[in-house]
């Protein structure tokens, strides 16, 4: 098992963290947290609220989903970004401390880790579910169960790299954790993306301007846009690949029940034709602190 308490803060205290026995992480106050087997561990503030995140459902969908490859372009942006990018801030071989906000199945930091060789990960969700399916797929990275919405149990610039991917945000949090010149990437969905499943109603409106107001918070907590994509394209899917597109995002919390197929989607997204196109379009964005 790997595990790096460098990352770690209270979450009741703010205290740093660190080992205190076997399978066991505490701080000065005498807090203490128990770390899984497989290098996860839950920081949680007092009285979250008992929320769990994504379920298993929608984590098996999604992983389907981005093994059938239909997201690598967004993934290939993800990366060219967070190259370009943290190259200015390359003055070693160490490698960058990479930290994946909301990862889900670590589909994202996997690819990213591969390529700018980081020296530490961190997979960070609210689902206990995704971090540990996250943190098989990346061998020495840490996860960590937290609420996104809450002080982040993280350390003062402990992170070179956040991914962020279709997930909330928490803009004077990352602002705290990122280093000085460090690097943000957000992906955000645009107006048109799955448009054709919006129009039969399977999947929740996109609101109009979102990489604007995306920007314009994470610019009041002290983050500049420093580059950015704009990926769309027009795929042929399978009705498996529909029916994946709605359960691994937040429209399944709105399905009703009598309305899953199953294959685990809405009736609405397997009545297209086979083959019939869906829309893709996503602003990658790269934001430095």
């Amino acid at each position: 098992m790997s595990f790096d308490t460098t990352w770690f803060r209270c979450p009741n205290c703010f205290s740093v963290l660190s080992p205190t026995g076997d399978l066991v992480i505490g701080c000065a106050n005498g807090h203490r947290f128990d770390v899984a087997r497989q290098g996860t561990v839950t920081l949680l503030p007092p009285r979250a609220p008992r929320t769990v995140g994504d379920d298993h459902a929608m984590l098996t969908a999604r992983a389907a989903l981005l093994d059938s490859a239909l997201y690598v372009p967004i993934a290939d942006a993800i990366v060219e970004l967070a190259e370009l990018n943290l190259a200015p801030l390359a003055a070693d071989d160490t490698g960058p401390r990479l930290v994946d906000f909301g990862c889900g199945t670590g589909y994202y930091a996997a690819r990213v880790e591969e390529r700018v060789r980081a020296s530490a990960v961190l997979l960070a969700d609210r689902s206990p579910v995704a971090v540990r399916l996250a943190t098989r797929g990346i061998s020495g990275a840490t996860g960590v169960v937290l609420d996104i919405w809450r002080p982040l149990p993280l350390r003062d610039a402990s992170a070179d790299l956040a991914l962020n991917v279709f997930a909330p945000r928490n803009p004077e949090e990352y602002a705290r954790v990122i280093k000085p010149g460090g690097i943000l990437v957000v992906v955000v969905p645009r107006e048109n993306h799955l448009a054709e499943l919006r129009c039969d109603g399977s999947v929740l409106t996109v609101p109009a301007d979102k990489e604007r107001l995306v920007t314009e918070t994470l610019g009041a907590a002290g983050f500049g846009l420093a580059d950015r994509r704009h990926v769309e394209y027009s795929e042929p899917v399978s009705s498996e690949q529909r029916a994946h597109l709605v359960a691994m995002g937040p429209s399944a919390h709105h399905a009703g029940e009598p309305a899953l197929t199953d294959a685990g989607g809405l009736e609405g997204a397997t009545a297209a034709p086979v083959g019939s196109p869906v829309t893709i379009s996503v602003d990658v964005l790269a934001f430095r602190r």
